[in-house]
């Protein structure tokens, strides 16, 4: 068996018809060794022959799909410098599309020699070590287009592939924790009783399990710890007869698409699963570690994800990889969006400086593909200037945690103004209301799988991380998050009251704000994970959704919040809202009015005292917001309202023209009897200016 010369393009394992080209980038390499293996484990080594502008290629004839494969990479191994090269250990393509086996805590996969440091571990980790095969799947698409529902109409829902269904009913249990149980139909009638427009799920990419976790009879649950970037995780994978991985999952983007949903991925370009310089040694570190991460003077890793490692996007071939792996996504899998871990490296050049002058947010803006999905960004991370919230380019919308905090404080807690409070609802707007971007730039949420859910923030003053087996040292300390009284569960009526009360107003100004709402799966029901807000490693009933406790009553409240998001114009049209018309045959979007129905002066606007207000939307929609603990009475704005959804109390069907009293930490929403809810604004006559929203 030998290796002809290949070609340099494309990157990885690519089977034509007749035979199979490796490619592998490696800088610094002085050899690459292809490494075949059978059905028996047997190792073949054969040299890639050529080598071109630091891709190293080889051509295996009669070459077939299912072949697996590593590499051997030989350079310098001298850390100081940044290069790790070690023989010794088998490497993972970093194109791997499909991968054979698991990471496993073992000495094996160590590059550094525990007894002689600075020096190559002789050990070889062939035999334990992960390998790529190769793959060439056919599938029928059947014609599918995902809706590409406009960002000013898009509703998020975060999911979980194996908890969304691990204890569902009525999905069949070969099926449950898969690809193929999340396709099921109960799953999408849920989600379609919801209204949610855009499933976003965890990554679903190849990744391992930490080697501390591995010792603590533990996984990572959430993925956020990338072993491959192009090949599905295999344990979310039915193993249904005549499937596999990819074929599933597509089955799953097909299905979601015919049902009206788009899918968002939750990708992590900003470090690997071989971790800090103790970490494993596996694909990228053995390959070519100075090209591949971002290293220190003395050849250690920067750490600006809180990882162990950074990736070096500004490198080419790095770059290159991550571009290669999004549009794979969107062209092999009919992907919509993604949704970014820790977005900000993106954004570091080889200073380690955000800018969004950086190549990733150039390349992606460019390109015929990827520009045309939708991107998120998680505006933060752990390194110097790694707060960005507001600061991505347009086309890009950002998770939102001045929104989830200013909403948390003003429900469960005090010093919240009513400018403050409206900032948040029109989209903060003094954040994104910049060039080229629009209000669905402000991605609003409660609750997100890292940290508390909705019941807990509720339930909960303090965490409650003692199964995560760092002595509750894990997670955020700082939630404001509230018990209402006790901590944890309880019979108590007032405390359930006080807490379903909260959990409702919480949820109606989520949907009732301007900018992209984003769900937490489970919020809907109710789901609690005890306390639990760093539930990443918790791969069973705590991070499971509980279908058979689900809280019905609050599925329903949420289906109607959405289904009233969805036919309110000024929720929906993608502009900034206006507070006055620009000219006389033009209507406002938004009027800010005081409980006693006088639109607001600058000096209510400081008043954190203050705890109430209304606003009028365009659409004939009033919606008022009592964030006291006792009941208040709205003087209503002139004609005929009749209360259509109300976060505290049943739903009344009479009219109100004058009056209304609202229950204590509530939402109620209500609709001009006059004035269906697709009619005309409200005749609200005012000038004022002096609200936090923007006019211009």
């Amino acid at each position: 068996m030998t290796l002809q010369e290949g070609r340099g393009w494309p990157l990885g394992a690519s089977f034509d018809g007749e035979g199979i080209n490796f490619a592998l980038f490696s800088e610094n390499a002085t050899a690459v060794t292809l490494c075949l293996f059978d059905a028996a484990g047997t190792e073949t080594r054969l040299s890639l022959p050529a080598n071109e502008n630091g891709i190293w290629h080889g051509y295996l004839a009669n070459g077939k799909p299912g072949q697996l494969y590593g590499y051997r990479v030989s350079g310098p191994y001298a850390p100081r410098d940044g290069h790790r090269f070690n023989p010794n250990k088998l490497l993972l393509d970093p194109y791997a599309k499909d991968v054979v086996g698991h990471v496993h805590d073992h000495s094996n996969f160590l590059g550094d020699d525990l007894e002689n440091p600075g020096q190559a571990d002789p050990t070889d980790s062939a035999e334990l070590a992960p390998k790529a095969r190769v793959t060439a799947e056919t599938y029928d698409w059947e014609g599918d287009v995902g809706p590409r529902h406009p960002w000013s109409q898009t509703v998020i829902y975060e999911a979980h592939v194996r908890g969304m269904t691990m204890l569902h009913p009525d999905v069949p249990e070969a099926l449950r924790g898969s690809y193929a149980g999340f396709a099921h139909p109960a799953v999408i009638a849920h989600l379609q009783k919801l209204g949610v427009t855009t499933v976003e799920l965890l990554p679903v990419t190849l990744h391992a399990d930490e080697p501390r976790l591995q010792r603590m009879n533990l996984v990572n649950y959430w993925g956020y710890n990338p072993l491959a970037l192009m090949a599905l995780e295999t344990r979310y994978w039915s193993g249904a007869k005549g499937s596999t991985p990819l074929s599933e999952f597509r089955d799953l983007v097909k299905a979601l698409h015919h049902a009206g949903f788009e899918v968002i991925m939750d990708v992590v370009f900003n470090h690997t699963a071989e971790l800090d310089a103790a970490g494993p040694t596996l694909s990228q570190r053995g390959i070519d570690n100075a090209s591949y991460y971002h290293l220190t003077g003395d050849g250690n890793y920067e750490n600006w994800t809180g990882c162990g490692n950074t990736l070096k996007l500004s490198h080419p071939r790095m770059l290159q990889l991550m571009m290669d792996s999004l549009r794979y996504w969107v062209t092999e899998c009919h992907i919509d969006g993604f949704r970014f871990d820790l977005a900000p490296i993106i954004g570091r050049g080889a200073s380690g400086s955000f800018t969004t002058q950086a190549g990733p947010f150039a390349a992606i803006a460019q390109d015929p593909i990827l520009s045309r999905v939708k991107l998120i960004a998680e505006p933060w991370d752990v390194g110097t200037g790694g707060y960005q919230l507001g600061h991505f380019p347009p086309g890009w919308a950002e998770w939102n945690d001045q929104y989830r905090d200013t909403l948390r404080r003003f429900w469960l807690h005090d010093g919240v103004n009513r400018g403050q409070l409206a900032q948040r609802l029109a989209a903060s707007s003094d954040l994104f209301h910049i060039p080229g971007r629009k209000p669905w730039a402000s991605i609003n949420l409660i609750t997100a799988h890292d940290g508390f859910t909705l019941a807990d923030l509720t339930s909960y003053n303090q965490k409650h991380n003692k199964a995560n087996g760092e002595n509750n040292r894990d997670g955020h300390s700082d939630n404001l998050s509230w018990n209402c009284g006790e901590e944890g569960p309880t019979d108590d009526e007032d405390v359930q009251l006080l807490r379903d009360r909260s959990r409702r107003a919480l949820l109606a100004t989520l949907f009732l704000a301007q900018g992209t709402p984003m769900l937490l799966a489970g919020d809907e029901l109710g789901q609690t994970q005890g306390g639990n807000n760093n539930a990443f490693c918790q791969d069973n009933a705590t991070s499971w959704l509980n279908w058979s406790s689900a809280d019905t009553g609050l599925t329903d409240f949420v289906a109607e919040l959405i289904a009233l998001r969805k036919n309110c114009p000024a929720l929906v049209n993608g502009q900034w809202w206006r507070e006055t018309p620009s000219t006389e045959a033009d209507e406002y979007d938004v009027q800010w009015l005081n409980p006693s129905g006088g639109l607001l002066k600058s000096h209510d606007w400081d008043d954190s005292a203050a705890r109430a207000m209304m606003l009028a939307l365009n659409g004939g929609i009033l919606v008022l917001i009592n964030g006291s603990a006792h009941q208040l009475e709205f003087r209503l704005p002139a004609g005929c309202w009749r209360v259509k959804l109300a976060s505290a109390q049943a739903r009344e069907s009479g009219l109100h023209q004058d009056e209304y009293r609202a229950s204590p930490r509530s939402v109620t929403v209500m609709l001009s009897d006059e004035c269906p809810i697709d009619a005309p604004a409200l005749s609200i006559q005012t000038q004022n200016k002096n609200t936090p929203t923007s006019t211009d």
